[in-house]
């Protein structure tokens, strides 16, 4: 495969004026001729760094802001006959506020307005230099310099284009839960130099095993900073806490939120799993912290950094470009190409609004959002339309944006989404970019509000991977209500969430209304190349939808030719999640997902005839195996079990992903090399009586360099290290778990480390104590064996036990009745499934047309393998 980095190499063609000398005899025809160049090329608009504003922005006198520049082309688009190109000159063009656009700026008598980069070396960027560092005394290893003037906060850092991490570590006192925040068992965190600053995050996910799930549901990470620790009384920030901990229940059903998405408080006693930005946290290399009172950046430099000669940016513009068009006059006809935009924050999260997560970086928001916002017709005086909350804003955004472009652009080092095309965007296009280090969701597309919708938005051979690195419920593309939007030809990898993301508003189904009503119609996600997604939370998709698609299988959603694989969290690799209706999902490859390949089922409540949401999953080529059929609605039919790659036909594959002229984006790379970043939610289960099993979610951010492996290792109740143990990236992958030796009897906590090329990267959060334990109780069976044939290959699925023994399952082994060295089953869906006591299926290939096999399936724990279920099929002949 492919890397997904490249140095990219940058040729700049620079326009000039070349002038004749004229002729002693013909000077008048010279100037004449002089003066006609110049009226052809005075339309065209050039910026420098070095430029000056009071010059005419021609090739010899460049302007040097972005501001300027508009408004030369603003007086100039009344007049244009051709497309209108804004040169911009290798550099960085520093931002305080965005370059606003509206109606004003936009292409004229049917022409573009060009704002033209020359690749990465000419960035738009939001970030402040942070300079004159200094060593801490009394520190070792610490640095501080003065935070550059006019930055009173910012929640991101970086150094030489690397992100580091704000300061965070485990809790160090156990919290109660009030009305109002927490009691503490300690006044510790009271006596931290600046209590307000610190910040609670809760990741959620599947609770496995002792790997709690906090926050908001699986799928969110929720923050709220603290607002005052008085002794041993922590109270957190409003609206914050109450959006968090007091979301409506329905009274006739006991836990289930009015809004229908997620729990109605924290869960698990809103324990945080860490906390975040406080000077006491500083204890790992690549971490900081901003003391906003004293002025100054603290930073802990990772190996080979020389701050002296680093460029480090601390974030601070939150937007970059915005294109304010309205209804009725829109902004339209602009182009921007060649242009990186980097270093923009987001501030909002730190304030005492928060970051209540509902879904996908949609939050509640305002002093009584949990009361009302979105509950429309289920709450009196609920705001409508039902599940209309606030959208994570992006750093570039447009609104009522008609005919604008992103082509060959860069969107990294962002704080909050990358590119917005927000309500009424038409007729746009994204393409060629990379999008990656960002903090929320990629492109977002459209809202939910119902109004506006987008349509004819076209996000294509894109490539987006390692995101998102703050808010990790994010997705790489958001698309809300949308007609005829295609996503198609983008290659998504090593993503926290979600890959793709499309539709709202299905939840109703739930308590069996039907889903909102939406204007979605026409829609498309074709030949995506989508893979290691849902590395940080649970329960979504490679492709995720939910809501109404249409008004018909006709004009309904289509998902085809997309090639989805390894999934790391429990999910599908298509999700046709809540009041999902006329989706078509055909000629798609997928494999290596943990619970489904295409699922789910949802009863359509727009009639009272039970009928299911109308779908059809049509001639794919999966692991699942689920056999023909009508299921009153739910139509599959022509789909084949492939044991491998090799039963795909090549054609399938290669028309996946970036389409050739494209493909060079997979190694262009931003930033510095650097370690990765550290792995998160590590977890451990006995693995006899000196050992324990380790497992975690990998590193998505590979620093640049592909991770080759990672070390655990564990620590006694004094911090003293007593064991430590390597794995490789690629064995790690396959069986997801490192077998630790431990003392015998003592409880340990572990951490983690990845590594590449570079070195290694900060531990990770440490697990919770565990002492390893003698297992000798055997698993139950797993239950309903089901054989699913197709003519040389089968699909065995089955349901994990439910009585495990003394010992978590690490594993299953399969046996096959003509004789083949049995099967062991490993993997993270091994780890996620059986918690939740989700199904499983591992495909079966190498056999024989029109013949009878007998399988069984036992699970395996740290006590041996336990009793087998038993299931025969025959195999189709090759005549069916």
């Amino acid at each position: 495969m492919p890397t997904h980095r490249r140095a990219a190499l940058v040729t700049l063609v620079a326009a000039a004026l070349t002038l004749g000398t004229p002729s002693l005899a013909a000077p008048a025809a010279a100037a004449k001729a002089e003066a006609g160049a110049d009226a052809t090329a005075s339309s065209d608009v050039y910026v420098a760094p070095t430029g000056d504003d009071h010059a005419d922005g021609s090739a010899r006198h460049p302007v040097r802001t972005l501001d300027r520049a508009r408004d030369l082309v603003r007086a100039r688009v009344a007049h244009q006959r051709a497309d209108l190109t804004v040169h911009l000159a290798p550099g960085t063009y520093r931002r305080t506020g965005p370059l606003v656009l509206d109606a004003r700026d936009s292409g004229g008598n049917g022409h573009k307005v060009i704002w033209q980069g020359t690749g990465d070396a000419t960035l738009i960027s939001g970030g402040r230099q942070v300079t004159g560092w200094q060593r801490v005394p009394g520190r070792a290893g610490l640095w501080s310099a003065p935070a550059p003037r006019g930055l009173s906060d910012t929640r991101q850092l970086y150094v030489d284009g690397v992100r580091a991490q704000r300061a965070r570590g485990a809790v160090p006192v156990t919290l109660t839960q009030t009305a109002t925040g927490y009691t503490a068992s300690s006044d510790a965190i009271a006596h931290w130099k600046h209590p307000a600053d610190a910040e609670f995050v809760y990741t959620s996910g599947e609770a496995l095993w002792n790997v709690e799930r906090n926050g908001l549901g699986q799928w969110t990470e929720p923050r709220c900073r603290i607002a005052a620790a008085e002794g041993t009384t922590i109270t957190m920030t409003q609206p914050c806490w109450d959006n968090s901990n007091k979301r409506v229940e329905f009274p006739d059903i006991p836990g289930r939120t009015v809004s229908m998405v997620g729990p109605g408080k924290l869960t698990n006693g809103g324990k945080p799993s860490y906390v975040e930005n406080a000077y006491e946290l500083l204890d790992q290399p690549g971490e900081w912290y901003l003391d906003r009172s004293a002025h100054r950046v603290y930073y802990l430099p990772r190996k080979g950094e020389t701050l002296g000669r680093a460029d480090v940016e601390a974030a601070a513009a939150e937007k970059l470009v915005e294109g304010r068009g309205t209804a009725d006059a829109p902004v339209h006809d602009i182009t921007f190409k060649g242009v990186e935009f980097g270093y923009a924050t987001w501030l909002t999260p730190s304030t005492a609004e928060g970051f209540s997560e509902i879904q996908a970086g949609y939050t509640i928001t305002g002093d009584e959002g949990w009361a009302t916002q979105g509950l429309c017709q289920y709450v009196e005086g609920g705001t409508c339309p039902f599940a209309s909350w606030t959208k994570m804003p992006g750093n570039v955004s447009f609104a009522h944006g008609r005919h604008i472009d992103f082509a060959d652009d860069v969107f990294a080092h962002l704080g909050a989404s990358g590119l917005e095309l927000g309500a009424g965007s038409t007729d746009s296009a994204v393409s060629g970019s990379v999008f990656t280090d960002i903090s929320g969701n990629g492109v977002e597309v459209g809202g939910v509000d119902g109004q506006d919708p987008a349509s004819g938005v076209q996000v294509t051979d894109n490539h987006l991977y390692g995101l998102p690195r703050e808010y990790h419920g994010g997705v790489a593309i958001l698309n809300g209500y949308t007609q005829h939007d295609t996503i198609a030809h983008n290659q998504i990898d090593h993503v926290g969430y979600s890959a793709v993301s499309l539709g709202w508003g299905g939840w109703p189904d739930k308590i069996g209304d039907p889903a909102t009503p939406n204007p979605s119609h026409d829609n498309a996600v074709r030949n995506n190349l989508i893979f290691d997604y849902m590395q940080m939370l649970d329960d979504g998709g490679g492709i995720y939808t939910q809501g109404l698609t249409g008004t018909s299988m006709t004009d309904g959603e289509k998902v085809t030719g997309n090639v989805i694989h390894d999934q790391w969290g429990l999910g599908k690799n298509v999700y046709t999640d809540n009041g999902c209706t006329y989706e078509t999902v055909e000629g798609n490859v997928l494999y290596n997902a943990s619970y489904a390949n295409v699922a789910s089922r949802h009863t359509d409540y727009r009639d009272t005839l039970g009928n299911n949401d109308p779908t059809l999953v049509k001639d794919n080529w999966w692991e699942e195996g689920t056999a023909d059929g009508d299921n009153k609605g739910l139509v599959t039919t022509g789909n084949q079990i492939m044991a491998g790659l090799s039963d795909v036909p090549s054609a399938v594959l290669d028309a996946a992903g970036l389409e050739p002229a494209y493909r060079h984006l997979l190694d262009r790379r931003t930033g510095a090399l650097s370690v990765p970043e550290a792995p998160s939610r590590v977890g451990t289960s006995t693995a006899g009586a000196d050992a324990l099993w380790v497992t975690f979610n990998p590193a998505f951010a590979d620093g640049g360099s592909p991770v080759t492996g990672y070390t655990a290792r564990a620590y006694d109740a004094a911090g003293r290290q007593v064991a430590e143990q390597d794995v490789s990236a690629a064995e790690f992958k396959r069986t997801a778990l490192i077998r630790l030796g431990v003392p015998e009897g003592s409880p340990v906590t572990v951490t983690v480390t990845a590594r590449n090329a570079r070195g290694e990267s900060a531990p990770s959060l440490a697990s919770a104590p565990l002492a390893p334990a003698a297992a000798s109780t055997l698993p139950a069976a797993p239950t309903g064996p089901r054989l699913r044939t197709a003519a040389t290959a089968a699909t065995l699925a089955w349901t994990p036990p439910t009585a495990t023994g003394d010992a978590e399952v690490v594993g299953y082994r399969v046996t096959v009745s003509d004789g083949r060295t049995p099967i062991d089953v490993t993997g993270r869906d091994v780890l996620v499934t059986r918690p939740s006591a989700k199904g499983m299926f591992r495909v079966i290939g190498g056999l024989r047309p029109g013949t009878r096999y007998t399988v069984t399936v036992a699970a395996v724990t740290a006590a041996g393998v336990g009793p087998a279920a038993t299931v025969s099929a025959t195999t189709t002949s090759t005549t069916q």
